[in-house]
């Protein structure tokens, strides 16, 4: 680890300087670029939109890493976690030459600078975080706290990749920054690659101080040290000293690196050891101006956005911006062309080696495709509707296990401790959960290598599983239902990142993001009211159309069917919403992929309308399907002469209008399916407005009754959970009676049964503890009409015939 000698120092100050002076010119300038005249008013954006307080520090850590890794040949990353480091990213990017080979109308010379400045924060332009415009970015930094649980999402299965993680002193006090902490008590040094957190300590946040920066530093550096780490610290305010520590930091830290996957690789030693992190200390808007109008801005909460802010209209002000950029000598970095000088080229690293030019910032150029068993291998037979009782996600447990055996460098399941409690742990068969912590003799499935990974934390699941696709790979996120809300703010930023990233075309399409949420609303028998909330799928489908995807498979083999599915595809949300208890099968293999390719389809053998139905009855989710066929079989028992029709909907973008989104039906479609004029009663696993907004263009939208969850719950049987929100077999029987015109009168003493067994069954819970034995031991029985067969078939209008899944 040798001291730089003073040339290194100037050389490595120049692109410093460079990056500073670039940042500095996004913020403020329209025009002028090289500063060949004094600046104007004309030369100054009309609006000033940026940070400038977090930059300086992301410069200096991307000039060191430059050096580290073109010494060294070091594969390498940045992650800038604090908010609006965009100028820097940007700056750097383009010093490396990436910019302009991606964006050719902003070339390497002055115009391409100007027009740098100018698309920044600018209307038709980029945003001022760190936007998947940006060449060399995963991790937007918009929104703060997931910038470590990204960086280890990346690190997973990439056994040489160095990731940099930048921690803003402001995102240190965020929630999920600090569980994400624990992200090196999940790293393999033998398979993965290592993450490199530096904390920057600059002090200030918007408006106030922050935390990590008024406590002592022996405090700080001892919570660190217990998170795992060994602290290396940088202090200073003069550029040259600077460099000499941050140059023997990031040796330092490699080293420490490189020895520990030495010893895993070569020695088998696989006990946890500290691993390096720096805690580097600068000024808040170090190299800006000390002072502005008589009050202190650098290294205060003034330098955090724009300190200069009227230098359109302010002749000092102006000035003082002037003064300021020519502090960076900028004609001893560029030439008379614009171009960056010899001495700052030779900084940047070659080819991909280029921190914004590395594939690992650009996922979908190194994606492989998954190595899928047929999921038809793994189907529960299914001789006739209802006939057969399976655990829909145990089952798809056993296929996960030909997934997990066959793409065991690309494929892992996420998931808040909850892998076994949603029934994969067939997948234990082979392999287990990472874990880098203490072993004892009690546990199970624990190893220093695994392909699932499970920290009590949400977030940190959220963020991994981000940062694993981001560079390349596949993942699933197993979650309760009603917790995956705790993500609602991360899922919003990655949506808008898939969003974003169709319209670039130098990115590629990454793997989908999938989620499966099991244990739901209406399956929480001991659990009670605070795991009941179907919410997430409205929170989901206010995202853009072509980037989500909303399932809600009926049984086993359609779940089967939509997870292999989801697992092919690429650039999407894909929600998929599958119960764990025993459950009915409804359809065999052939007839599940059929059904789930259409994504809603009549189901025949559930009908006897014969093509013109007196009323719709619709379901969609594994409950709500049990409980509108049970409804059905009451029709079909007490109301024969009445015409039903059974619709199952297992793709819930079908029913949005085909200009709304991809999947949806047309007109002609879906009113084929759920006809012009009858009621239609929809049984529904969440909150019944959805289906209310997602078909209000239809024309028999006056005629659509929901039933969904109403908020009502509680610690209760399964049956009398449906009951509480009047989603029960009954009470949509009772629907029916209400909503076909002439049946209310015939039928009025079929509707008083309807309410004296809702009563009796709601008073048989309290007595027994348990379900009505008519309900509990309940079976499909209405299928096997003689006049039709009893095998278990899905229709549909031959132009719904579209393959959504």
């Amino acid at each position: 680890m040798a001291s730089l000698t003073d040339d290194q120092v100037r050389e490595l100050d120049l692109w410093f300087r460079a990056a500073n002076y670039l940042s500095v010119g996004q913020i403020y300038l329209l025009d002028n670029p090289l500063l060949e005249r004094p600046l104007e008013r004309e030369d100054i954006k009309p609006r000033l939109l940026g940070h400038w307080g977090t930059t300086p520090g992301l410069n200096l850590v991307w000039t060191h890493l430059n050096r580290l890794i073109r010494e060294r040949d070091v594969d390498a990353i940045i992650l800038c976690g604090p908010g609006h480091g965009g100028p820097a990213a940007v700056a750097n990017a383009w010093l490396e030459g990436t910019y302009s080979e991606v964006y050719p109308a902003i070339g390497d010379d002055r115009d391409g600078m100007s027009r740098l400045f100018r698309q920044f924060s600018f209307p038709g332009g980029i945003p001022s975080h760190v936007a998947p415009e940006t060449p060399g970015s995963i991790h937007e930094g918009g929104e703060l706290g997931y910038v470590l649980s990204h960086a280890y999402g990346a690190a997973m299965d990439n056994p040489d990749l160095v990731v940099t993680a930048v921690v803003g002193d402001g995102e240190f006090e965020t929630g999920p920054l600090a569980a994400s902490w624990h992200g090196n008590k999940f790293v393999d040094p033998v398979n993965d690659g290592a993450v490199l957190p530096i904390l920057a300590l600059n002090g200030w946040k918007i408006a106030n101080p922050t935390i990590p920066a008024r406590i002592p530093r022996e405090e700080l550096e001892s919570l660190l040290r217990g998170y795992g780490h060994h602290v290396i610290t940088v202090e200073g305010d003069d550029p040259a000293d600077v460099h000499r520590q941050m140059a023997a930091a990031l040796d330092e830290a490699h080293d420490m690196i490189r020895e520990t996957w030495r010893a895993a690789r070569e020695d088998g030693d696989l006990e946890r050891r500290p691993w390096p992190m720096i805690l580097l200390v600068t000024p808040k808007g170090w190299t800006g101006p000390a002072e502005v109008d008589g009050k202190p801005v650098e290294g205060t909460w003034r330098a955090h956005q724009v300190p200069l802010a009227g230098t359109r209209d302010n002749d000092e002000h102006r000035a003082q911006l002037e003064e300021w950029l020519r502090s960076y000598a900028p004609d001893e970095l560029f030439g008379d062309d614009g171009r960056p000088v010899e001495a700052v080229r030779r900084q940047a690293p070659a080819g991909t080696r280029r921190m914004s030019a590395n594939p690992h910032a650009n996922g979908g150029l190194l994606k492989r495709p998954l190595r899928l068993p047929d999921w038809r291998e793994s189907a529960v037979e299914v001789v006739r509707p209802g006939a057969s009782i399976h655990e829909p996600t145990r089952v798809l447990g056993q296929w996960l296990v030909g997934v997990v055996r066959d793409n065991d460098t690309n494929f892992r399941i996420f998931g808040p401790d909850e892998t076994a409690s949603n029934r994969l742990d067939a997948v234990y068969e082979v392999t287990d959960k990472v874990w880098a912590g203490e072993l004892t003799d009690v546990d199970e499935h624990l190893a220093r290598s695994g392909r699932v990974v499970e920290i009590l934390s949400e977030h940190t699941c959220q963020g991994w599983l981000e940062g694993y696709l981001l560079t390349g790979r596949h993942g699933l996120f197993s979650c309760y239902e009603a917790f995956i809300h705790l993500v609602d703010s991360m899922l919003n930023q990655h949506a808008k990142w898939l969003k974003t990233t169709r319209e670039i075309g130098w990115r590629p399409r990454i793997a989908s993001l999938n989620y499966l949420l099991s244990s739901h609303v209406w399956r929480q028998d001991h659990n009670g009211f605070s795991h009941q909330d179907p919410g997430f799928i409205d929170h989901v489908l206010n995202k853009k159309a072509e980037v989500v995807r909303v399932y809600l498979p009926p049984d086993a083999n359609t779940l089967l069917s939509t997870m292999a599915h989801c697992l092919q595809s690429e650039h999407y949300v894909n929600v998929v919403v599958s119960g764990k208890q025993p459950s009915f099968d409804w359809l065999d293999a052939q007839q599940a992929d059929l059904h789930c390719a259409r994504g809603l389809g009549i189901w025949d053998w559930a009908s006897n309308d014969d093509g013109d139905p007196d009323v719709v009855v619709a379901a969609a989710g594994d409950v709500p399907t049990l409980e509108a066929l049970a409804a059905v079989s009451l029709l079909r028992e007490h109301l024969p002469e009445l015409r039903v029709r059974f619709v199952n909907v297992v793709d819930l973008m079908r029913l949005q209008d085909e200009r709304e989104h991809p999947h949806g039906l047309g007109d002609r479609e879906f009113d084929a399916v759920f006809t012009t004029d009858k009621p239609v009663v929809f049984a529904y696993h969440g909150y019944p407005w959805l289906i209310h907004r997602l078909t209000y263009r239809r024309t028999n939208h006056d005629n659509l009754h929901v039933r969904g969850y109403k908020e009502e719950g509680t610690t209760t049987t399964p049956f009398d959970m449906v009951m509480m929100n009047d989603t029960d077999r009954y009470h949509l029987v009772m629907d029916v009676i209400d909503r076909v015109p002439d049946l209310g009168p015939r039928a009025a003493a079929v509707r008083q049964l309807m309410v004296d067994t809702r009563r009796r069954a709601r008073q048989w819970t309290r007595d027994h503890g348990d379900d009505l034995p008519e309900v509990r031991d309940w079976q499909w029985d209405a299928g096997a009409d003689p006049e039709r067969g009893d095998s278990p078939s899905t229709t549909a209008d031959p132009d719904t015939g579209a393959d959504n899944l």
